[in-house]
């Protein structure tokens, strides 16, 4: 049943970069404008775009990496912007952990797998009995109990280190976990997998799951809600067999075009929709008009006028 609250709520994010360049002036960049989303216990978020989209930007500032230039990140209810003492903040990054999309960096070479499971056990879990726990949830993620926790990073293959770091947003106990491309830098074989392990973690654990990718074919396998960024801004969203499999806005029609798999690609009456996308793809986006409803829970952007750049 879906909890009626959300766990995570982005309420008018908005960001801007200030760059400043080795030679030239300073400028100003808006990596994202007006980003309003919303996350339950137990469901997938699938964040959608290309590389340069916004979409990453949106996980770091969700993990404290980047602060809002604007708008609000809601944690439960709760701004994460009045979390200003130690304890509040502590608590806030037991509670949502980030799987990165490089494995092979993102745990300590110099140190074993008991040492990062029991290290995240003893700061965050110190009531329980250390090994019971460290085996439980090495299970948990399927991986062998007994020979793993003896082993360093270099010694397991890309797919388990992933596991791994699964393993440990569990021994922190972890409500909500910010996926970025966690299967992007993994053999093709591995990946489906992964998302299966994902799938399973969430159902089994009430976790939420923001899935961060470009590849559209996995968040309809993973993900209940999908949203699509272009250009820092939310273009399309809604249930993802809705915007999947019936895509409105022509960058979303893009990204199903592009993707491999016959039964997701454009064909037919759809194959008119090629020259549409190549055009908003190409284009240079003016601030939205609107969120249009076109179907049940499913939105679209409106633009003014699409301009070539």
């Amino acid at each position: 049943m879906l909890s009626e609250t959300p766990i995570l709520q982005l309420d008018g994010l908005s960001k801007t970069f200030n760059v400043r360049p080795i030679f030239g002036r300073a400028t100003q960049v808006e990596a994202l404008r007006n980003v309003s989303l919303s996350l339950h216990p137990g469901r997938a978020l699938a964040l959608v775009g290309e590389s340069g989209s916004g979409k990453s930007t949106v996980g770091r500032m969700i993990v404290g990496h980047h602060r809002p230039t604007a708008g609000r990140i809601l944690f439960e209810g709760r701004d994460i912007a009045e979390l200003t003492s130690r304890a509040d903040q502590m608590r806030y990054r037991q509670a949502v952990q980030m799987v990165f999309q490089d494995p092979f960096s993102a745990l300590n070479p110099a140190h074993t797998i008991r040492h990062h499971l029991a290290r995240a056990l003893s700061l965050h879990q110190p009531e329980v009995d250390p090994e019971a726990a460290l085996r439980a949830i090495l299970e948990d993620v399927e991986l062998d109990p007994i020979s793993t926790p003896a082993k360093f990073p270099h010694e397991l293959s890309g797919g388990q280190r992933q596991r791994v770091n699964f393993a440990r947003a569990l021994a922190v106990k972890a409500r909500l976990i910010v996926a970025d491309e966690p299967t992007s830098m993994l053999d093709v074989s591995i990946r489906k997998s992964i998302l299966g392990l994902m799938q399973r973690l969430k159902a089994e654990h009430g976790l939420a799951i923001l899935y961060i990718t470009h590849d559209i074919a996995t968040a309809e396998y993973l993900a209940e809600e999908t949203a699509v960024m272009f250009r820092g801004q939310v273009v399309e969203q809604g249930p993802t067999a809705s915007v999947v499999g019936a895509p409105q806005h022509g960058y979303t029609r893009l990204l199903r075009a592009a993707v491999p798999d016959p039964a997701l690609r454009l064909t037919g009456s759809d194959a008119g929709f090629a020259a549409e996308a190549q055009r908003v793809r190409a284009a240079s986006v003016p601030p939205v008009a609107q969120m249009r409803d076109v179907a049940l829970g499913h939105r679209i952007a409106e633009h003014a006028e699409v301009t070539h750049a």
